[in-house]
């Protein structure tokens, strides 16, 4: 008797054709993909954007190609391409490039979180230096907008420090991680011996 448990599934594309089968290891990559993706739709942001991130995190290729990335998320090239220009413009993943090879390359950020954190300033700069447009337009009788635009560019200063801290703190905590993790090492080599 055979157990289809034991062979790959297939998959379908969207008029019911079968695909290739997948292998386990892709999968688990394209699950990782899909499940970031919806955390990503829940925090109000691009769910193409939560899957080419996710995906770009859990391959163990060093770098892949726009095609090689449409391909894997059964995704368009024009939605991998819109996806990956945001990602790399919030330095969540970076383009890569082969010397005579004209294609597209993409890898995740080693740390992808810190690479965003940094990367923050520059949209609070320019919602302070709107906010602060909008204020100095405002009248003098305009004393509740006067309030909250005010709240709103003190929240976003007073976050941007406090942004600076926390990658401070962030970069603390990597090194510290980095240490523990050598000397767990060197205890189990030294255990081995």
């Amino acid at each position: 008797m055979n157990d289809d448990r034991d062979e790959p599934p297939s998959r379908t594309d969207s008029k019911g054709r079968d695909r290739e089968p997948v292998d386990e290891r892709e999968q688990t990559r394209r699950q990782f993909a899909e499940d970031l993706s919806l955390i990503w739709e829940m925090a109000g942001t691009s769910r193409m954007d939560g899957r080419v991130l996710g995906y770009l995190m859990i391959t163990d290729q060093p770098y892949l190609s726009s095609a090689e990335l449409a391909t894997a998320l059964h995704a368009s090239a024009g939605a991998v391409s819109m996806s990956t220009r945001r990602l790399v413009d919030t330095r969540f993943i970076r383009q890569h490039s082969i010397p005579g090879d004209r294609r597209h390359y993409f890898k995740a950020e080693d740390d992808p979180w810190g690479s965003f954190l940094s990367n923050e300033h520059r949209f609070f700069d320019r919602e302070i230096a709107t906010i602060d447009q909008a204020i100095a337009g405002l009248r003098p009788d305009e004393q509740a907008a006067r309030r909250r635009l005010t709240n709103g560019r003190d929240y976003l200063i007073w976050i941007a420090d406090y942004h600076n801290k926390m990658l401070l703190d962030w970069e603390t905590h990597k090194r510290e991680r980095a240490a523990r993790e050598a000397a767990a090492d060197v205890g189990a080599a030294e255990g081995v011996s």
